[in-house]
């Protein structure tokens, strides 16, 4: 049996490597672009694959500390792609220059208005390494004060609920909670706390 470590060597599965030999631009819009690449497969052949470029991304667990015990802090907002409201983890794209944690207290900050005395990272993921090249980067965010106002983006309409963290666990999967992100966000902090757990 292979350890991860071994999993992950180059050289046990460099059989199944591409290597990629050129590329051209073939559209851009304000939150992704698409590349043509050209790769060589392990037996010599040469295809054709299409690529999706993003900025990196920032998920956050927020855990609120209630009178009624552990509650996630999260946001209810209408996706167009799927044209139904989702109740998600606050989140969203790296701005400029920003570490994964700068973005991670910035998202929370500015969808939820709650700033975290405690943020710890949990993981990142690439969201589909079939077709894109940004990763996911998550955040567990404990020690929460509320400032009392968001700071939204022109087009972002949210509203802000805490829901008891064994809903999200029973319901998820189920609408609202329909992003597939989530879903990994929750698997991550259910690893780290049960890691905690003695």
């Amino acid at each position: 049996m292979h350890n991860q470590s071994q999993i992950n060597e180059p050289q046990i599965n460099k059989h199944l490597i591409w290597q990629e030999e050129g590329g051209r631009a073939v559209f851009k819009c304000p939150i992704f672009s698409l590349r043509e690449i050209s790769c060589r497969s392990p037996d010599n052949e040469l295809r054709d694959f299409t690529v999706m470029d993003a900025p990196d991304w920032a998920i956050v667990v927020p855990v609120l500390e209630t009178e009624r015990g552990k509650e996630f802090v999260m946001v209810r907002q209408w996706r167009h792609g799927a044209q139904e409201l989702s109740l998600e983890f606050p989140g969203g794209v790296f701005d400029a220059g920003e570490t994964d944690t700068e973005a991670a207290a910035r998202e929370l900050r500015e969808e939820t208005a709650y700033i975290s005395g405690k943020i710890t990272k949990l993981g990142e993921m690439n969201p589909n390494p079939a077709i894109m090249s940004n990763r996911v980067h998550f955040f567990l965010a404990e020690e929460l004060h509320y400032l009392g106002t968001q700071d939204l983006d022109a087009d972002e309409y949210v509203d802000v609920e805490t829901i008891p963290i064994e809903a999200v666990f029973q319901w998820m999967g189920t609408p609202p909670y329909i992003h597939a992100l989530m879903g990994s966000a929750l698997a991550l902090y259910a690893s780290y706390t049960t890691r905690k757990t003695p």
